[in-house]
Parts: structure tokens; C-alpha cells; sequence
């Protein structure tokens, strides 16, 4: 929490002014992550690795949004020639980061160690789970890089900022199972079956999140009625805000939500 308030706090311009210019590229982004099927918040991750920047070049020749190295873009398809780097091409290097994304976590199964490893590589993550006895981030953390430890906290602050919440993404693989499972048991006890196939139910608010059962029957509360989850619980919000608030009221209030948030996750130090 305090790493996360103080990152926000210190990059507070540099955040202000990517999300100014982050549509197109977010827009980019999602269709690909989803067309991967990927969660579209790991977006945030071209946020910390390069502000959005396809010229973004790093003292170590990582280039592009997604910082690639050359030697990485290769394996994953792209051209690093003089006269044509394709980790500069919005498209064909987002397309390349899903891919190494959608393996890290075949690899992983748990999104915070993926962060970590598209930082700094495999091999540190399973030294650190060696050491450690543990799959768990929070547990493990302190034997990784203290830049790959730091890479994975700035992605969650980077997540709160934009989205006045966590997801999948910003959990640990046991905390999502967790989630998942008092989600189900909170969703059966609020509609009455028929549950289908999962789904993810979006918000036109922005307040749900994660992976939401879908059900093909009416719902026992009133329509407008939109459930969201937190780590630890899960509330009911009656009262939306209205389509008359404006950007000053939404900012503030998102703010205030992420505040919130924060304050309960004693995880992000």
C-alpha cells in the first residue's frame, strides 16, 4: 500500500499525460488481448514498460511499447533489421507480447509471477520459488531482483490508478482461486439457476471485475443492481451514478475508490 500510494504519487504526471494519449493504443491493446484471450488489464504493463512510447528505446536496446529485446522479438516473429523493427509497430509487437504472455502463464498460472518473469526472465522466478518454498509472490518476493520485486508492485499501483481496482491480474494464483470460489457461491445465492458457461460481465460503470458466471434466468434483484468484488468481499451498489456526473465528480470519486482499495490490500508495501 505504501509503495503503491508513493509510486502514484511520484508519477503522478507521467500518468496523467499517457492516459491523455492512451486511447488508440489501449484500443489496440484490447482487441488483441481478447482475440488471445487474455485479461485487457495487462495493458497497464506497456504503461510502466514504456509510457505507450513505440519508440521507447532502454539503455539495453529494449525497444517498442513492449520493450523487447531483439533477441526475444526474433523468437517471437518479429523483424529487428536496420531498416525495419517491428517492436515498433503497435500491432505486430502487441501481438508478439501476447503471445510471450499467454506462455508465461502456461508456464506460471499465476499473473503477479508472470509480471515478474516478463521482467526479468523465467529463470529468477524459479531460483526465487526455489529459495523461497513458495509459488506465492508476497511470500517469494524478497528473492527476486529488487527490479523485477518492483515491476510487479508498479503494474498493481499502474492498475489502481487507471481502474480505481484490482482483477485477476493483480492477485496470486490461490487468492484467485479463492475469489472465484466465493464468487460462484455469491452468485448462486443471488440468481436462480440456470448457471452456463463463464463470461465476464462488464460494467458500463466500471466497477465489476474478474471472471463472472453467467445465468440464463431472471435475477432476484431489481434491474440496475450490479455486484462487484474486492479481495475480500463483495458489495451491492443500488444506487449508480447517474450518466449527468461529471469528469470532475467521476475523477474524484474513482480516486476516492482507489484510495479505498488500497487501504485494504496490505499486500501492495
Amino acid at each position: 500500500m505504501i509503495f503503491a500510494k508513493k509510486y502514484i504519487k511520484n508519477s503522478g504526471n507521467s500518468l496523467v499525460s499517457v492516459k491523455k494519449r492512451s486511447l488508440i493504443p489501449f484500443n489496440i491493446i484490447d482487441s488483441v488481448f481478447i482475440n488471445y484471450g487474455l485479461p485487457v488489464e495487462l495493458k497497464y504493463l506497456a504503461v510502466i514498460e514504456s509510457e505507450l512510447k513505440p519508440t521507447a528505446l532502454s539503455r539495453v536496446g529494449a525497444r517498442g511499447p513492449w520493450q523487447m529485446m531483439p533477441a526475444t522479438a526474433h523468437i517471437l516473429g518479429l523483424k529487428t533489421t536496420g531498416q525495419c523493427d517491428e517492436r515498433t509497430n503497435y500491432y505486430k509487437s502487441t501481438i508478439a507480447a501476447a503471445r510471450y504472455l499467454k506462455d508465461l502463464y502456461t508456464e506460471f498460472n499465476d499473473w503477479l509471477l508472470v509480471l515478474a518473469a516478463y521482467n526479468g526472465g523465467p529463470g529468477p522466478v524459479y531460483k526465487a520459488m526455489h529459495e523461497s518454498g513458495s509459488k506465492n509472490f508476497w511470500v517469494l518476493q524478497n528473492y527476486l531482483p529488487s527490479e523485477s520485486r518492483d515491476h510487479v508492485k508498479k503494474f498493481i499501483a499502474t492498475h489502481y490508478y487507471f481502474e480505481g481496482r484490482g482483477s485477476e491480474t493483480t492477485l496470486t494464483r490461490a487468492e484467485n482461486i479463492k475469489y472465484n470460489r466465493m464468487l460462484n457461491a455469491f452468485v448462486k445465492a443471488q440468481f436462480t439457476p440456470v448457471i452456463s458457461t463463464k463470461r465476464r460481465i462488464i460494467s458500463e460503470y466500471g466497477f465489476v471485475q474478474g471472471n463472472f458466471l453467467s445465468v440464463n434466468s431472471d435475477m432476484k434483484q431489481p434491474i440496475g443492481f450490479v455486484v462487484y468484488g474486492t479481495n475480500d468481499n463483495f458489495r451491492k451498489i443500488k444506487n449508480l451514478p447517474g450518466n449527468n456526473e461529471s469528469s470532475g465528480e467521476k475523477f474524484r470519486r474513482l480516486m476516492k475508490e482507489s484510495e479505498e482499495s488500497l487501504r485494504r490490500s496490505g499486500k501492495i508495501i
